[in-house]
């Protein structure tokens, strides 16, 4: 619905004057679909076809696939068998997608795709298979390409499936700030395949259980307990055994996730629980470039921001000893040599800029809850960095836990 607004009291002439001033008030809704589609390059199966449009498009639909380029590799014989057993009209534009590479060159490769293919402005949407990189510099082209073009997003790796994968933004790096360029574009329809994962090399799941592990640190208590007791067996199987678990982790993370992000999608609320672990990461990880996943990086944030918790009473020693276990249990650090005050203070200084001028850092609450502080301090951020140092160290060379050095 839009509303228009004159500012006079007296009709659109005022002391026979013209008005020169008026308001506009309008709402979009705003509706997109995200679902687990198993085996979604089986030509059996018709989602992948349809996905993001209505049942009147063109026939044969036509398609423009934006691939990443080892995604590519490992089933690009797959993609193409299954567009021409559909019937599709399709093309595919291979992009090597990267933390170093996610630029605005990478936009307007994408946009020149799209250019060359001659798609449709709305019955056409553009496909994204590939990670979490991949889908943001897709969807940044969409979202400029004639103002606003329809895509469609097919994670292939778990930070992809469970995090970047069903949001709204979109973004690209640019200098040395992560995402500082980036618009609010949700995808038309994301298909969630698990079966990509069983390619995906230990690392790159290890990064992915990092954001399913925010999840549950600040509102699911019980994905938390599943990760204690499951999750180094679901990163070693590559989420593709039998056990109902493998659903169940997947299942809370996504749903914990778009809970959080429904009400909120533009971020006009700037007091966000999913921001848990991306208050120093963003500058943790490109300073580290590419030593650092997004997920290592965010990983180090939840360390540190732990450790200050419990500093401050609200995460009991034996609680914050539960979350150092699981972080090393999934393979992921809880130090680096960049974790030293004089960054930590700048990568604090920059959220506090993004944060329109004040911290709203969430830290948790025991485990499965969260509270925001504006007050957390450069000695704060030396002491729980120097805690963890001291902890990695003794933990590889020990192989114990911190707490059982004599830390407590």
């Amino acid at each position: 619905m839009t509303t228009l607004a004159h500012h006079s009291t007296h009709g659109l002439f005022t002391s026979g004057e013209p008005v020169r001033s008026w308001t506009v008030s309008t709402a979009k809704p705003v509706r997109y679909e995200v679902g687990f589609t198993p085996d979604v390059l089986d030509p059996r199966n018709p989602a992948l076809a349809g996905a993001g449009v209505p049942g009147d498009g063109p026939a044969p639909p036509r398609r423009l696939l934006v691939v990443e380029t080892t995604v590519d590799e490992l089933y690009g014989d797959r993609l193409r068998a299954y567009g021409a057993a559909r019937g599709l009209d399709f093309q595919i534009h291979v992009l090597t997608a990267h933390e170093q590479l996610k630029t605005m060159d990478a936009v307007f490769s994408v946009a020149q795709a799209m250019d060359r293919f001659g798609i449709a402005r709305r019955s056409e949407p553009v496909v994204a298979l590939g990670g979490g990189v991949l889908m943001d510099v897709v969807g940044l082209a969409c979202s400029l390409y004639r103002r606003s073009t329809p895509y469609v997003r097919v994670p292939t790796t778990l930070i992809g499936l469970v995090d970047a994968g069903v949001g709204a933004k979109t973004g690209v790096n640019f200098g040395p700030h992560k995402n500082r360029l980036g618009t609010y574009h949700p995808a038309a329809q994301t298909l969630l395949d698990p079966r990509f994962l069983a390619t995906l090399d230990r690392r790159h799941l290890s990064n992915g259980m990092a954001e399913i592990l925010k999840i549950a640190l600040i509102k699911d208590r019980e994905l938390f307990g599943l990760l204690e007791t499951h999750g180094s067996r679901l990163v070693g199987e590559n989420f593709q055994g039998p056990s109902p678990v493998v659903r169940q982790v997947l299942g809370r993370a996504v749903h914990g996730m778009l809970e959080e992000l429904q009400g909120n999608l533009w971020e006009s609320e700037l007091e966000r629980v999913v921001d848990y672990g991306h208050s120093l990461s963003p500058t943790l990880e490109m300073r580290a470039l590419p030593e650092l996943l997004h997920g290592e990086a965010v990983c180090l944030d939840m360390a540190l921001t732990t450790l200050i918790a419990e500093r401050r009473g609200l995460v009991l020693p034996r609680e914050r000893r539960r979350i150092l276990d699981v972080m090393r249990g999934l393979a992921l650090p809880i130090w680096h040599r960049l974790c030293e005050p004089g960054v930590l203070g700048e990568a604090l200084a920059d959220t506090v800029r993004h944060r329109d001028g004040s911290q709203r850092l969430p830290l948790p609450l025991g485990i499965g809850d969260a509270v925001f502080v504006d007050d957390v301090t450069p000695g704060e951020l030396a002491f729980a960095a120097e805690r963890l140092r001291t902890y990695h160290s003794e933990a590889e060379e020990t192989g114990r836990g911190f707490g059982e050095a004599g830390h407590e």
